[in-house]
C-alpha cells in the first residue's frame, strides 16, 4: 500500500487546506506543514502517481496542471521576486502522488 496524503486527506476532504488555485482537475492550496516561507502544493485531483508514471490518457490533465503550476508560480514570483518550482521522483516523494512544490523564502528549520 502507498501513502497519498492528497488523494488520503486533502482531496477527501478530511484535511482542511486554504485553497490557492482551483479547476475541475487541479487544486493548489498553502501547504499544511510548510518548509519555506511561501509553500504552495498544485496537484492534479486524479490519481497520478508522479511526473515518470504520466501516461498519454493524462496529456489533458497534465497540460490544465502546467497551467495551475504556471499561474501561481507567476504570482508568487510577481509578490516575492523569485520562486522555486519543484517535483520529487522515487525515494525523495514522500506521498505517491503527482505534486509540484511553488515555494519562496527561507527554508524554515
Amino acid at each position: 500500500m502507498t501513502q497519498d496524503f492528497y488523494c488520503d486527506e486533502v482531496l477527501s476532504g478530511k484535511t482542511d487546506v486554504k485553497k490557492v488555485y482551483e479547476t475541475e482537475n487541479v487544486l493548489a492550496y498553502y501547504h499544511t506543514r510548510p518548509t519555506y516561507q511561501m509553500h504552495i502544493v498544485c496537484i492534479p485531483k486524479k490519481h497520478i502517481l508522479s511526473l515518470t508514471a504520466l501516461e498519454e490518457r493524462d496529456t489533458k490533465i497534465f497540460t490544465e496542471l502546467m497551467n495551475g503550476v504556471k499561474a501561481v508560480a507567476s504570482s508568487v514570483e510577481q509578490e516575492f521576486g523569485a520562486c522555486r518550482v519543484i517535483t520529487n521522483l522515487g525515494d525523495y516523494q514522500d506521498s505517491k502522488h503527482l505534486h509540484w512544490h511553488i515555494v519562496s523564502g527561507e527554508r524554515i528549520k
